[in-house]
């Protein structure tokens, strides 16, 4: 009994003297680094434009309005930074996430730009082909074809012929006296008459 006794004793003092040599958890400090830390001091590049139209504008995939969709809208006010130009300039390539490659197309008379930059020509996408090229079926298209049927044309009549009136000179019964000659001389007998029977009347 005494024997089991120091021989626990013996081994709880073994196990207190190995636990005094390792007690605790040693901290480890990083190395700190003893060379410079290389920093960018390179100025940017880019641009940035403002829309300063009153209402939306569109956002297109290509430099022109009738050759590329519209992919998207910008906000009066709203600034985009730019990454490119057409060659004409009229042109402005903004970077737009959520589109294929992240950029898009501007009008640049609709912005303004606030921040200058170098601003590189970028030669416009190619245009979208269609899946598949319209054909017209013959047979289709020959039923909404209306035949011409040849019309005689009329034949030409020729009018009568155009009957133009004679006169023939008035013949005076008057016994070759001319009638206007008759009334000058009825008339001045008549004056005369009323000429006498009025100085006849004085007398």
């Amino acid at each position: 009994m005494m024997k089991k006794l120091s021989l626990t004793l013996f081994a709880l003092l073994v196990g207190l003297l190995a636990l005094g040599r390792t007690g605790g958890v040693q901290q480890v400090a990083a190395q700190q680094p003893t060379g410079s830390v290389p920093t960018v001091t390179g100025t940017p590049t880019g641009a940035i434009v403002r829309v300063t139209y009153p209402e939306q504008i569109n956002v297109r995939g290509g430099p022109s309005t009738y050759f590329y969709p519209i992919v998207g809208v910008l906000l009066p006010g709203q600034e985009v930074e730019v990454v490119g130009r057409s060659p004409g300039g009229e042109w402005l390539q903004i970077r737009y996430p959520g589109v294929p490659g992240n950029v898009a197309w501007v009008h640049a008379p609709l912005v303004t730009f606030v921040v200058n930059g170098t601003i590189p020509i970028v030669e416009p996408p190619p245009t979208a082909t269609p899946v598949t090229t319209p054909t017209i079926d013959p047979t289709l298209a020959a039923a909404f074809i209306v035949p011409a049927t040849p019309t005689r044309l009329p034949t030409f009549t020729p009018p009568p012929p155009l009957v133009v009136p004679t006169f023939t000179e008035a013949v005076s019964s008057g016994g070759g006296v001319p009638r206007g000659l008759l009334i000058f001389a009825l008339g001045f007998v008549g004056a005369l008459s009323g000429l006498i029977s009025l100085l006849q009347g004085r007398g």
